[in-house]
């Protein structure tokens, strides 16, 4: 009988030495984001199932968990960008295939490389590190979350490479670094050439598309403007049983893209994030990269709003980075339209304090 084990630690030597003795006694892991409140800590435990939860208190056992079965290795919860998060069972050979191949793409040497985790282990931007180090006996270094003195302080001291999120890579020197692996949001305009635009989810355990090229393994089609997968990184099923794949064994990711003539996959958002506004279709992240980049604008996410002329209205819904002094909608409209039809640019602006995100900074459109 194998069993759900939730590692409610913070990173650190306890949560790898915890994860591996799990992983020996057969059992499955699931980390607990230490930045959820506790009822939601206790709410995510119980709704996955787990039968044992490991704390800084010691190993308790639960009632009511359920068995994993033989060979799954990880049970984690989905970012929940598009609404309540979900539980992707992984393997261990899926995740053995993701450490094996990002390793292979990354020329990674155990002999001179080492990976520095430093972002939640309970997302897979963090949790993937940990495991390719594990699996590759590169040497690792494990921080409880990001710090910036703390990154660069392990850039001296030898790590050579890491995983981030495009506003954590913001706050330090990445020079340091041999190699960056991001994810986790929109890749910015300007970025040093030693970092890596990653494409993946939880559902593949972290990035499976390195610069918009498939790692060894895996497979890209379009089929109805949406990216679908295949490869040996896929989770089994979802904890409460659903297998997401389709028969023949391809994963929809419910982004929108297109695949160039060479295989080069271009990413364009979620399907569902695409705005119709007069007939005319509009993806947001277009959009929102253009605004990203002028001054006055800290952050932006754009939406259709219901409009009775448009059936949908282009809406910048914008941080400034000084209340006093916001950005002005004909400034944004100028700026949108120098690099896309006119119809992309935002007919209206609404001014907000913060946008609403997940943990590793994704925005949450649907609660915008």
């Amino acid at each position: 009988m194998h069993r759900l084990v939730a590692l409610a630690l913070g990173g650190g030597e306890r949560f790898v030495a915890e994860l591996q003795r799990a992983w020996e006694a057969g059992d499955a892991v699931l980390p607990v984001d230490q930045r959820l409140p506790a009822g939601a800590q206790e709410s995510l435990v119980e709704r996955m199932g787990a039968g044992f939860v490991v704390d800084s208190t010691g190993r308790h056992r639960r009632r009511g968990g359920w068995d994993v079965e033989p060979g799954d290795a990880l049970v984690m919860a989905t970012s929940g960008s598009t609404g309540e998060p979900k539980g992707a069972v992984l393997t261990h050979a899926a995740i053995e295939a993701n450490a094996m191949a990002t390793s292979s793409a990354l020329a990674v040497d155990p002999s001179t490389d080492r990976w520095l985790s430093c972002l939640p282990l309970a997302h897979v931007g963090g949790l993937a590190v940990v495991v390719r180090a594990l699996l590759t006996d590169t040497p690792l270094d494990v921080h409880d979350g990001f710090e910036a003195a703390a990154v660069e302080a392990a850039a001296r001291q030898g790590a050579t490479l890491t995983s981030l999120v495009p506003t954590a890579l913001a706050r330090i020197d990445p020079s340091a670094f041999r190699a960056i692996l991001l994810g986790g949001s929109a890749m910015p305009a300007q970025r040093p050439a030693n970092t890596v635009a990653t494409y993946g989810m939880t559902e593949t355990f972290s990035g499976v598309v390195y610069e918009g090229w498939p790692l060894d393994g895996v497979e890209l089609r379009i089929h109805d403007n949406e990216v679908q997968l295949r490869c040996p990184m896929l989770l089994r099923c979802y904890r409460d049983g659903t297998d997401p794949r389709t028969d023949d064994g391809w994963y929809p990711t419910g982004d929108a893209g297109a695949l160039s003539d060479d295989g080069r996959l271009s990413v364009f958002g979620r399907v569902d994030d695409m705005i119709t506004t007069g007939a005319e279709k509009v993806w947001p992240v277009a959009v929102e990269r253009i605004l990203t980049a002028l001054p006055g604008i800290a952050d932006v996410a754009v939406v259709g709003r219901p409009d009775p002329e448009w059936g949908h209205a282009v809406t910048a819904v914008v941080v400034p980075t000084d209340a006093a002094r916001p950005p002005e909608l004909e400034s944004l409209r100028d700026a949108v339209k120098t690099h896309l039809p006119a119809y992309c640019a935002p007919r209206a602006l609404e001014l907000v304090k913060e946008l609403p995100q997940t943990p590793l900074g994704k925005t949450q459109r649907w609660r915008l």
